[in-house]
């Protein structure tokens, strides 16, 4: 059984009749208690603005808002809190790069690498760039399981390749992309890498030292964390050349008649009241996750995916998209049922999964499908839950009969 689960208060109910099963942490991963009452207590105890007063909360509130910074700066071994930015999200890191740094750097002939397997947040940003400076945006070809060769990187990013911007783990396919030697080639070629870390974070432990990125954005309530806070992670002295795209209070030095000054990093890109419970609920998370270890986070996932990849693949009809080695998912479709009729028979059963094209409408294009069913897993998830999906597939395809094929 799976001793982790009991501190997980959601998971402890019924859905539609049947205990829940949650499969959907791709999208979101449930909360632990230790999270939870972390939040409440802020709220309870300490709630108050930080940077501002000098008052006991306001004392409180701010230590525990840095305090979580210097946690997400170990957690991820970055070199100093200087160059951990708290966002929304990692949406919004990505955006913060694409219009503060890309932007005023990227020129007419240059060039821009991403690859189809993007989620939305980490390709949209990038065409803008390209529409606002007239720069070629150039995607990265897969091979045919969905993951990248660093053959094809060494081919596509050449000296006129100013930006790669990579997921380290794809949402939809779980596909791991060796960061460490795009990196490597993308700064021998004298471009910037920006990696999307919200599917890898959660599931393995990550240096940014030691895989040479330039920025690196994750999200939080992927990783046992509140939602509404990510990261982004930046080299402090890229980070200190760019402007900030928002401008109000707490992120300024000094403000003039016509003119005004920034504060240093990393609060020049924090303006205004910041998510305090969200960054105090990440530095929580992070505590939880550190105590279990990430080691065996990993380890304990690839174990649920493999048991996956091989229960689900003797489904007759089933279609599994993307590599046999991946991290934490498995995404599929069943004969010529639509994604959204074999969730929703599985929600009946009370197992959630996710259905849809996942925020990545060019990867569904590349594998010749309008949607995909996604099965996600984390540390809370056991084999009986893997079971649980085996039974409610079959099941769909009882219930769809003469249909299914």
């Amino acid at each position: 059984m799976n001793h982790w689960r009991k501190d997980f208060p959601i998971l402890d109910q019924e859905v539609n009749g049947h205990p829940l099963v949650y499969l959907d942490s791709a999208a979101t991963s449930q909360k632990p208690i230790q999270v939870i009452e972390t939040i409440d207590n802020y709220y309870k105890q300490y709630n108050s603005n930080v940077h501002r007063g000098v008052h006991t909360l306001g004392s409180r509130a701010t230590d525990a808002y840095e305090g979580a910074r210097e946690k997400v700066r170990r957690f991820i071994n970055a070199l100093s809190t200087k160059t951990i930015i708290f966002t929304r999200g990692t949406t919004s890191a990505l955006n913060l790069v694409a219009r503060s740094f890309a932007h005023p750097l990227i020129k007419p002939e240059d060039e821009i690498v991403i690859t189809p397997s993007e989620h939305h947040s980490n390709l949209i940003p990038w065409q803008q760039v390209a529409k606002w400076t007239g720069a070629k945006l150039k995607y990265l070809p897969l091979e045919t399981d969905g993951s990248v060769s660093m053959d094809q990187v060494m081919k596509m990013v050449t000296d006129k390749t100013k930006i790669v911007a990579i997921q380290q783990v794809s949402n939809v396919l779980g596909t791991l992309h060796p960061i460490k030697e795009i990196a490597r080639h993308v700064h021998q070629k004298g471009g910037y890498i920006v990696v999307d870390g919200a599917q890898s974070t959660p599931h393995m432990k990550v240096d940014v030292q030691d895989l040479d990125v330039d920025f690196f954005a994750f999200s939080g309530h992927k990783m046992c964390g509140p939602t509404g806070i990510g990261v982004l992670y930046g080299r402090e002295e890229l980070l200190n050349d760019m402007e900030p795209i928002e401008f109000g209070g707490e992120m300024i030095d000094y403000v003039y008649d016509y003119e005004s000054t920034w504060k240093e990093l990393p609060w020049k890109f924090e303006g205004g009241t910041p998510i305090i419970a969200g960054a105090i609920g990440l530095g929580a998370a992070i505590d939880y996750l550190e105590s279990i270890g990430l080691d065996r986070i990993e380890e304990h996932d690839r174990k649920l995916i493999r048991y996956a990849y091989e229960q689900l693949r003797r489904i007759d009809g089933i279609t599994i998209y993307g590599p046999e080695d991946r991290i934490a998912l498995v995404t599929f479709n069943l004969g010529n049922l639509h994604p959204h009729d074999v969730s929703t028979v599985l929600d009946a059963e009370g197992i959630a999964v996710r259905a849809g094209h996942h925020c990545c409408q060019p990867l569904m294009r590349w594998l010749d499908v309008s949607a995909t069913v996604r099965a996600s897993f984390y540390l809370y998830n056991d084999e009986s839950d893997i079971d649980r999906l085996v039974m409610g597939l079959q099941k769909t395809k009882e219930y769809f009969g003469n249909v299914f094929r």
